[in-house]
């Protein structure tokens, strides 16, 4: 059973939330199993999950989390090189619901166990039950025999937001101000929440995210932190791309704000896809009344900006897209101490989201 801490947060007890740029110990992903929102049995899903898994073992160490009834088939697509544990799930959004990981400067490891709900619960929820996700990070803190905080009440996903580890939080008010989520706090009381169990010293506010029926906005579509004072923005100067407002709005409010530590930000612009993403005609996902309904021709939310650093390495969607090879470009220029690969994700954004939705990093603490 895993201590929860309830009287106290993690900025009270001196933890906070390192940046995603800073040292990984280890990252985590779920196995997909879900036939009403994976098509073709989920098989597809699963090749790219595992195509992510492999290439970011190369720079970090890697677990799966499966369920007791899918564990002997995750076996069977990784190597022995990546570790697998058993524990309930309902989807596969690591992200969101495998803890927020929050250390101190002793290298002490604890974690932040958001409320989960699905995205909006009965209010524009994407699938329901969601009990296993939301007890999903109770569970592994309690497997690995860390103390997690658990705040009162309050929902929340940890694609809704970024952290550049010196104070700054960095989300939407499209997400975290939706009805589904914490209706009963306002935007001060929310911002309270976050420097409270991030140990953050300022909120940044975007408006929008680009995905409105998806997650509600989450910022990991939008922006990031790279290094202190430097984000990335999704950027289109097409007045008809789909995500132009989104990404213009986004890059000029990034271009006005300033950081904790009072620095203007460097904002850097990467690319969108050059032609929409869609499911396919041969979209063949099983029916539920418990899962949104994802048919042929449905936009998908193919962003670039939903990569993720690992270490010295930065894993890229690609999209058999026209600007894949340009946003690969773009990425080295703005990490030119990493490694940047792209993986194929088609099969990921068809579920719903991408390589950092399906990851959660743990913080090195040596």
């Amino acid at each position: 059973m895993s201590l929860v801490i309830t009287k106290t947060t993690p900025k009270e007890d001196g933890f906070f939330m390192p940046a995603e740029f800073a040292p990984q110990e280890r990252v985590w992903l779920i196995w997909p199993y879900r036939l009403d929102n994976w098509r073709d049995g989920a098989r597809p899903a699963q090749a790219a999950y595992a195509a992510v898994a492999e290439t970011i073992s190369q720079f970090c160490d890697v677990t799966v989390i499966a369920t007791d009834d899918t564990f002997a088939d995750c076996r069977a697509h990784l190597p022995e090189s990546i570790d697998i544990i058993t524990l309930p799930s309902n989807d596969a959004w690591a992200r969101d619901i495998v803890p927020t990981f929050v250390m101190n400067n002793d290298g002490e490891l604890r974690a932040c166990d958001w409320h989960f709900n699905a995205w909006g619960g009965d209010f524009d929820g994407l699938y329901s039950p969601w009990d296993d996700d939301d007890k999903l990070a109770e569970r592994l803190t309690a497997k690995l025999g860390i103390p997690r905080y658990r705040p009162d009440n309050f929902v929340l996903e940890g694609g809704a937001f970024h952290v550049d580890g010196e104070g700054t939080v960095l989300t939407t008010r499209m997400c975290l101000l939706s009805e589904g989520r914490n209706p009963h706090l306002s935007e001060t009381e929310i911002e309270t929440y976050l420097k409270n169990y991030l140990n953050a010293e300022k909120v940044l506010w975007l408006d929008d995210g680009i995905d409105p029926d998806e997650t509600t906005g989450h910022v990991d579509d939008v922006a990031c932190f790279v290094r202190p004072g430097e984000v990335v923005c999704l950027y289109t100067d097409d007045p008809e791309h789909t995500f132009y407002e989104a990404a213009q709005k986004a890059y000029q409010q990034l271009s006005e704000m300033t950081d904790a530590k009072g620095r203007k930000l460097t904002v850097h612009k990467l690319c969108c896809t050059k032609g929409n993403v869609t499911l396919p005609e041969s979209h063949d996902v099983t029916s539920s009344e418990h899962a949104k309904d994802r048919n042929s021709d449905d936009l998908c939310i193919a962003s670039y900006v939903n990569f993720l650093i690992c270490n010295e390495g930065v894993i890229v969607p690609q999209y058999d897209d026209a600007n894949d090879a340009l946003a690969l470009q773009q990425l080295a220029a703005i990490f030119p101490k990493h490694r940047v690969v792209g993986v194929r994700t088609r099969e990921i954004v068809y579920g719903g989201g991408n390589i950092h939705c399906i990851t959660q990093q743990q913080p090195c603490t040596q």
